[in-house]
């Protein structure tokens, strides 16, 4: 997206080209000087210069002008003082943030207002209220336009009752064409508008409030009159939650919502969408977004059109303050036009009731009366779980009925929409019932994506298990395979990807991607939790855990890199995991699907002190060295081991020792040891001669490795011994040692009789100490690797699953 700090020329070139975009910003992310700078970074990051901006007023202003009316009506003597107050709190503002010339400019017209104001408020306060509470929006959208015409780019600001048309104070229906056509003919090419949010004027040519939170309103208006792509409704919450996230701590984020979701909630009371927000987008293709001006690195909440995984998000909200209104005249056809003609929360015409808020009341006894019908009132509240065609879901109304059984609600309704089931309260809806209910329709909805790096023989084995697994370990339940991506290509799809076809799909849909789009795409996932599982060998790939870790995105590594870094980069990457709360689990770094690593992190989290790991490390050496029995000559059986793929492409790779020699290193961290490879001595099978040439040059001279093994067999074996390529770490009087190298070992000893491809692993600790502890198992294969993947993913599931982070929300909680 072209970044609003452009050169003008190049911007308005692209005019054509964008789609417009609406943003919104509420009173709250305009509350003070700070917080207008922080606005005014967001539009300079996102918006372009066709883009709209709908502001709503300042902080308290509109609070305050309601007081002014009060005091008006009362007729304090407190008036004059609260007016001058209100002045100059807006100066505070409009000296704080422009240069001199600018805000005495602004003052003035600021002193002309409050000079209207003040008649009003003196002479004709009741009719001249929606006027008066104008102004709130009316001078943020003129401070913010001046801000930004001194500051950023070209603004102007629009006063939406100069176009927006609605039909009486009452409907507030939009006259779109004319709005539609006024609207055009007051923005100005290759300069930002600042409108007005909140206010309108009727048919009359009267001033007009749409409510409280009517500029999300008005946002959503603007953007329907102006074909918008996007509307983005900044506030000081980072998106819906399942649940009012002020009264319930452990509510989750909602990332995607379907369109007819999302309206329903607003319906029934979010504290956050509100019920005319999404009215104008019905006919109109524009997505909307919920982001917190407060915290705008974080992905907001989307609400459109999506696929299965979002339509399987619940949430949970009520409303207190309401009335059950009983009645013949609520039965059949009649109770339908009582539906239609109040907008009620929600109704059985076979029962004959409704449900309306309680400022309904007067008009609703009114109207019965002219059918000449009695009706009873009672105080009610209503608590519903809101989902995409909930009340075809028997098993969630079962859960449903049985969260609220001790509450023995008064009556349980199907919403029209299908979308919600609603439970009628002769209570009011308590914070302990809503935490409750809340707690047993979403304690098993966190959704977790899992995108799969890396597509070898190991990445396409781990996917073969995947569909069993998700269908068979409770753990993955909620699992999403959303991306899969190899060192040029990648698929990427926030509706999730076919486990049973996942690499057909990948060879027919991935695109080519640079890093910069993966780590965007990763930044602003649409999920609870995301999991990457590298299954690569790239180090490059592995310098992107730090900026994984910084979103809070999980790693299961069967890469090798990262958990062996210089120990600077590891120490960074542990801290950043922490202090972001990522899991990082490499149980397939060391020894293939064997528990190892596992084993090294629980004795140390129990409190045990581990003070050598030693073994055999590597698959490869492992089969060389129990295979090798001077029969036939050591190049022989290196050559044979290539041709099995028992080696890597190049054999020299395993004789090196440099693999092992990270392993031990991986081990020794997990241990608790600060230690670098500088601090791990390794031997070199391969002699310095061979080291540095091609790799068809090394092979037609492997011969030259046969004398060393063939004298180093025959003297281990006049001893009854063996040859093995040994691994390791050993602390004693608070000095560490460790080294990797070939050894000569007894017969009898347990590295020695192994079967070939085995890793062993022995510990010695605090508490196995006279009889260290042994692992041993396959120490390479596909399918042992791919199973210590899957079991890094259960585990790292059944984590994220007990975990309770309570929402901090920056404007609220600070």
């Amino acid at each position: 997206m072209s970044n609003i700090v452009q050169p003008l020329s190049v911007v308005e070139n692209q005019l054509e080209k964008h789609a417009i975009n609406v943003h919104k910003f509420g009173g709250s992310s305009l509350a003070s000087i700070q917080c207008i700078e922080r606005v005014v970074d967001i539009i300079c990051r996102n918006c372009q210069l066709n883009d709209v901006v709908v502001v709503s007023a300042n902080g308290d202003t509109t609070d305050a002008l309601f007081h002014l009316l009060d005091l008006a009506e009362n007729k304090s003597e407190e008036l004059v003082t609260e007016i001058l107050a209100l002045e100059q709190n807006q100066k505070a503002l409009i000296c704080g943030l422009l240069n001199d010339s600018h805000a005495d400019r602004i003052c003035t017209v600021l002193a002309q207002d409050i000079e209207q104001l003040t008649f009003w408020l003196q002479n004709a306060p009741l009719q001249h209220q929606s006027d008066i509470l104008a102004y709130g929006e009316l001078w943020s959208a003129r401070i913010l336009s001046a801000v930004l015409n001194e500051r950023i780019c070209p603004s102007y600001y629009i006063d939406s009752r100069d176009f927006l048309l609605v039909n009486n104070h009452y409907d507030l229906d939009v006259n779109n064409s004319t709005s539609r056509v006024k609207l055009t003919q007051l923005k100005q090419l290759g300069k930002l508008a600042v409108v007005t949010g909140y206010i309108a004027k009727d048919s009359s040519g009267n001033t007009c409030t749409l409510g409280r939170n009517g500029s999300d309103y008005s946002a959503t208006i603007i953007a329907a009159l102006s074909d918008a792509k996007n509307v983005t409704l900044w506030t000081d919450v980072d998106g819906i939650y399942s649940a009012d996230p002020r009264v319930v701590p452990l509510a989750r984020k909602l990332h995607r919502l379907p369109n007819g979701v999302a309206k329903e909630l607003g319906r029934l009371g979010n504290p956050v969408l509100h019920a005319k927000t999404l009215k104008p987008l019905t006919e109109h293709r524009t997505h909307l977004h919920v982001a917190s001006s407060f915290d705008a690195e974080k992905s907001g909440t989307e609400i459109g059109k999506f696929g299965q995984i979002a339509k399987q998000e619940l949430s949970v909200t009520y409303l207190n303050d309401l009335l059950l209104a009983q009645s013949t005249s609520f039965l059949a056809e009649l109770g339908d036009k009582a539906k239609q003609e109040f907008d009620v929360i929600c109704a059985d015409n076979t029962q004959g009731f409704v449900v309306i808020n309680q400022y309904q009341q007067k008009a609703l006894s009114q109207w019965l009366a002219s059918h000449d019908t009695e009706v009873e009132f009672t105080p009610v509240s209503i608590i519903a779980t809101v989902g995409h065609k909930v009340t075809k879901h028997g098993d969630i109304k079962a859960r449903f009925k049985r969260a609220l059984k001790s509450s023995k609600p008064l009556k349980l309704v199907d919403s029209e929409s299908n979308h919600s089931v609603i439970a009628v309260l002769a209570d009011v809806c308590t914070t302990e019932l809503l935490n409750s209910v809340h707690h047993a329709m979403t304690k098993d909805a966190k959704h977790i994506g899992v995108v799969v790096a890396g597509l070898g023989n190991i990445g396409q084995c781990f996917l073969d298990i995947l569909p069993k697994q998700m269908a068979n370990a409770p753990a993955l339940e909620n699992v999403h395979l959303v991306g899969l991506v190899t060192s040029k290509k990648a698929l990427i799809n926030n509706d999730g990807i076919d486990v049973l076809h996942a690499m057909s799909l990948f060879e027919k849909q991935a695109q080519n991607y640079d890093k910069q789009q993966l780590i965007s795409w990763l930044e602003n996932h649409p999920y609870d939790e995301l999991i990457v599982i590298d299954i690569t060998p790239s180090e490059h790939f592995s310098q992107l855990y730090q900026e994984f870790f910084q979103q809070g995105i999980h790693v299961i590594g069967a890469n090798k890199w990262a958990a062996s870094a210089p120990t600077e980069t590891y120490n960074l990457l542990r801290e950043t995991a922490e202090k972001h709360h990522s899991l990082w689990l490499g149980n397939a770094t060391v020894g293939a699907g064997l528990p190892i690593n596992h084993a090294i992190s629980d004795l140390k989290n129990s409190g045990d002190n581990i003070i050598e790991i030693s073994g055999i490390f590597s698959g490869t050496l492992s089969w060389l060295f129990e295979t090798y029995d001077a029969k036939q000559a050591f190049s022989t059986l290196l050559k044979d081991a290539l041709k099995q793929g028992i080696t890597e492409p190049d054999p020299r790779e395993d004789l090196s020792g440099r693999d092992v020699q990270r392993k031990l290193l991986i081990l020794a961290r997990l241990a608790g040891y600060q230690l670098s490879l500088a601090d791990i001595s390794v031997q070199n099978l391969v002699p310095e001669s061979l080291q540095a040439v091609s790799l068809d040059e090394f092979l037609s001279r492997a011969n030259e490795l046969d004398d060393y093994f063939l004298t180093q067999y025959n003297a281990a074996n006049e001893k009854d011994s063996c040859i093995r390529y040994i691994a390791r770490f050993n602390v004693s009087d608070n000095k560490v040692t460790a080294k990797v190298s070939l050894e000569v070992l007894k017969n009898s000893h347990a590295f020695a009789q192994l079967t070939p491809c085995d890793n062993v692993f022995q510990i010695t600790s605090q508490w196995y100490q006279d009889n260290p502890l042994i692992i041993r198992g396959p120490g390479a294969g596909r399918e042992v690797t791919a199973g210590g993947i899957h079991s890094d993913l259960v585990n790292i599931c059944q984590q994220l699953a007990t975990r309770k982070l309570q929402v901090k929300i920056k404007g609220i909680n600070e």
